[in-house]
């Protein structure tokens, strides 16, 4: 029997994948938050959340929008401060991974969620770094979530937010980063990339099922390397998709309502 699926709700579910039960991941607003709750749900129980506004360790209701809503602070160990989540815990190395968005993603997997245009006659105001920028900076590993479109990966970012391999693979070494080499994975609607750290690029390491991949390379503004053979992203199971629409985001708060 066909499961029928949302591309969103599979790439939700596949960024949650890449999480380990038991590591401290710190989330990002938005669809890193829906993953990683999702996570939390399912394979990862005791993966610690944290969320920038100062929650640890949360056992997280139906899906925040935001990172102040309440929802993200159920039964959380700690409702911690900034300066602990991102002082204590992040930059002192302690976090496992670092999940984010954002409107740009380049070839170095740099992230934009700034600026569109000049700096100073923006064509485009995002929301900026939050704490983006320092999740990026100290993950251990760091993970990223967007919608796979040619406009969100061009060759080069408007506006650097959140360090990526900056200019190539010793980019983050030459800038001063203590954490000059991480594991970076982007999943999209259309594939799974991760930088090759002998170039800092990204590079498609699976593919969405029924995705080729002249797809990704059309909706993807610069050239993209691949491994011989990228495997297939697994299907979700059913129960999969109960979970992330009847537990997760049952309001359709970032997946909408089924028709």
């Amino acid at each position: 029997m066909a499961i029928n699926y949302k591309p969103d709700e599979l790439m939700i579910i596949e960024s949650a994948r890449h999480i380990n039960d038991g590591e401290i991941v710190f989330a990002g607003t938005g669809l890193p938050l829906v993953a990683a709750m999702y996570a939390q749900k399912t394979h990862a129980p005791h993966m610690c959340f944290v969320i920038e506004t100062g929650p640890i360790a949360p056992q997280v209701l139906p899906v925040p929008t935001s990172v102040s809503d309440p929802k993200g602070m159920h039964r959380a160990a700690k409702l911690g401060t900034l300066r602990e989540v991102l002082g204590c815990l992040l930059q002192r190395g302690l976090v496992d991974v670092g999940f984010l968005g954002g409107a740009q993603i380049d070839q170095f997997a740099n992230i934009n969620s700034t600026v569109i245009g000049d700096y100073q006659r923006p064509k485009i105001r995002f929301p900026g770094s939050g704490g983006a920028n320092d999740i990026a900076s100290h993950a251990k590993r760091i993970l990223i979530i967007c919608r796979h479109e040619k406009r969100r990966f061009p060759e080069e970012c408007a506006y650097i937010t959140s360090p990526g391999y900056l200019s190539g693979p010793e980019g983050r070494k030459e800038a001063g980063l203590k954490n000059a080499y991480p594991d970076i994975t982007v999943v999209t609607d259309l594939a799974v990339m991760a930088v090759d750290k002998k170039t800092g690029k990204l590079q498609v390491i699976k593919l969405m099922p029924g995705v080729t991949l002249e797809r990704v390379q059309e909706n993807t503004g610069f050239l993209l390397n691949s491994l011989p053979n990228p495997s297939t992203v697994a299907l979700p199971t059913e129960e999969d998709l109960r979970i992330l629409r009847e537990e997760v985001d049952p309001d359709g708060e970032y997946l909408g309502k089924e028709d």
